[in-house]
Formats: C-alpha cells, structure tokens, sequence
C-alpha cells in the first residue's frame, strides 16, 4: 500500500479542532515541524497535544502555542519555554505533568493495546496522591487538580496504576522512510517519535528521505509501517532545516 501524500498540507486535512495529537521529538531533536506548521497555517486549534515538551525558540509546537491554538497539554517538560509556563500559570492552559518514563511506556502500551500497567514511579507523591494543578485559576488557586490513582501492592512493594494514551492522531519526524510507511530514525531524534506513532490512531511521518519498499533492510526498520497511516517526503532543504538549541564552543 503506498502510504505517500503529496504535501504536509494534504496529510493534515482532516485534522479537526479539538483533535488529540501524539506528537514526536524531544528539544529540537526529532520535531516534526512541517508537519506543524501544516496544522499552523490551517488554523486548527483547542488542541489536546501529548509530547515530551511542548516546542522550544519558537518552533515546533511552540508555534501553536503561541498562537494559542493548544487547549491541553500531556508531558514531562516545560523547561525554557516561557510562553508554556505563562500560559499554565494564567490559567490559560491545561495541563498534567507526567514522569519521562511513565509517558513513554503510556505511549506504547497504548499503540500495543495495552489499556494499563502498574509501575512503581510516583507512588508517595502527588502522582499517585492527586491534587498535581491540572488547571490554574490565573489568580494563583487551583482551579482542576488530578484525581487520585489506584495504588496496588505486588511482593511488598506499591505500585501506581497509569493508563495508557491513545490518541486522535500522531505527528512524528524520521530520517528515512518508505512507502510502505516503515521507517528508521537518526541516532537521538529516534527519542519519543516511534511510541507516539504507536500511540495515534492516525500517524502521519515526515520523512528527510523517501526510499522505495524493500530498500530498508527489515532489521534496520524501527518502526513497521503497520503503525503508520500517511507519508510525506520533506525537500532536501526542509530536511536539512535543523536549528541548535543550546549553541556552545570551545578553544
């Protein structure tokens, strides 16, 4: 089946306002950002948006965000982003802040059909407590807090149960794909992009090189192109379009 969509423009077509979005990339690493500046220039907007972080100097899904086209957030990481923090903080924004490694494993139990797992991290806290500020009241107050989690006791010791995530679609970056929607990853940017594949009921890759079916070797695959829907080929300058987050030099 060839998976290939023309532009970046087309593969987000159907996407709605008030979609929920996987969404690949970890810092600048990985970020499928033509993909979002596809759902930029459409105007889509009250988006429900699960990513490690929510974008960085101004790009990735700093771009909607800014543009204040994301409703929710699900991550690990604010960071640097003060557009992000200001928005929580303002009550402007929802969102739930979950360990790395609990939303990675969310992530891929929910494109394994996995629909919950225990796991030992964030029994004690707030995780698992409830009460973490989901939603500001913008005068400083909480105005929706997370609900406790059920808490389960295996060989002596406590474990949280976490639900896995599925959602509407997923947005990912690789370095290579075929039309067959199997792809392959470049060294860090591999980071949360194959398990928010998984995850979306619709993937849609963009891809720094398009290779024809049977070019991959099959050991060298990833991610099978059974997880993902649509395919789009970057232009070598879309795809060499890389910016550094933190520049350093040394003498």
């Amino acid at each position: 089946m060839d998976k290939v969509v023309a532009t970046a423009v087309e593969a987000v077509a159907d996407v709605p306002d008030g979609a929920s979005l996987a969404v690949g990339g970890f810092g600048l690493s990985g970020v499928p950002n033509v993909l979002i500046q596809a759902l930029y220039e459409r105007g889509t907007s009250g988006l429900s948006v699960v990513s490690n972080n929510c974008g960085a100097m101004e790009s990735g899904l700093a771009v909607l965000l800014a543009a204040g086209r994301i409703a929710r957030v699900t991550g690990s990481y604010i960071g640097a982003n003060k557009e992000f923090a200001r928005q929580y903080l303002a009550g402007e924004l929802e969102v739930e802040m979950i360990p790395q490694g609990t939303l990675a494993e969310r992530l891929r139990a929910g494109g394994a059909g996995i629909p919950a797992f225990y796991t030992p991290a964030g029994v004690g806290t707030q995780v698992a407590d409830g009460g973490l500020p989901w939603r500001y009241d913008g005068t400083g107050g909480i105005a929706l807090a997370s609900p406790p989690k059920e808490v389960r006791e295996f060989d002596g010791v406590e474990y949280v149960l976490e639900r896995a995530i599925r959602t509407d679609y997923a947005l990912v970056r690789a370095a290579r794909g075929d039309r067959h929607g199997n792809l392959v990853f470049n060294k860090s940017s591999r980071n949360f992009n194959p398990l928010a594949a998984m995850a979306g009921k619709v993937a849609i890759a963009e891809v720094e090189e398009l290779v024809e079916p049977g070019t991959i070797d099959p050991d060298a695959v990833h991610l099978p192109g059974i997880f993902v829907q649509r395919v789009i080929a970057l232009t070598p300058e879309q795809a060499a379009d890389k910016k550094i987050e933190k520049r350093t030099v040394s003498n």
